[in-house]
């Protein structure tokens, strides 16, 4: 069973979050929840998967998907592209990220995260998320995209995703999503105390 609710406010009676380190963040890994198929339904309507379910074109018609995120896209990767699907009347996205702790993953952040939020606010959409394996580049978007449009703190999105699979963003990412993790934080308290001080 999926969780829909807000997660915003499962701190606000404890003490203010604190976006835990890099070493604690990676901790979190050693609890395994989640599986290890080709695809994994992390969210409402949104898949996370590998290569092989990437290019079946009857598994993602299965799954009703409407929209690919390829965040491993480029000639020499998994070089699906639009026209790949096109029999298929599926929206695609291609991110053309390596899967290398110095790479710089967050310039896709948003964009990545707006396509997600886009699609699944589409009637019937549902984004099928990927990469070689499912479990790094493509997790460390669609964490993104649950910071961003769902509110969550790193911590909440990660426990999420692992329940539902298993996951493993490399040093280099999680860390890139750990500064995300602090941004999002210092606004999100901007906009509590701008909302605490209105009379």
């Amino acid at each position: 069973m999926l969780h829909t609710k807000s997660y915003s406010s499962e701190t606000s009676s404890q003490a203010p979050y604190e976006t835990p380190a890099l070493s604690d963040l990676q901790k979190l890994f050693w609890f395994r929840g989640g599986s290890d198929n080709h695809l994994d339904q992390v969210w409402p309507n949104l898949f996370l998967g590998d290569a092989w379910a990437a290019r079946s074109k009857a598994t993602l018609q299965s799954f009703n998907i409407t929209h690919v995120l390829n965040a491993a896209d480029g000639l020499y990767s998994i070089n699906t592209g639009a026209r790949y699907y096109k029999d298929l009347q599926v929206a695609y996205h291609g991110v053309e990220a390596f899967d290398d702790p110095s790479f710089d993953l967050s310039i896709f952040f948003y964009d990545a995260a707006n396509f997600i939020h886009k699609a699944l606010h589409t009637p019937g959409g549902k984004v099928f998320v990927h990469c070689a394996m499912g479990i790094s580049r493509s997790a460390s978007l669609v964490l993104a995209f649950l910071m961003i449009h769902e509110n969550m703190t790193l911590v909440e999105a990660l426990k999420m995703v692992n329940s539902h699979r298993e996951i493993c963003p490399n040093t280099g990412f999680l860390s890139q999503l750990r500064d995300l993790d602090i941004k999002l934080n210092e606004e999100r308290k901007g906009v509590r105390e701008s909302d605490s001080k209105e009379p």
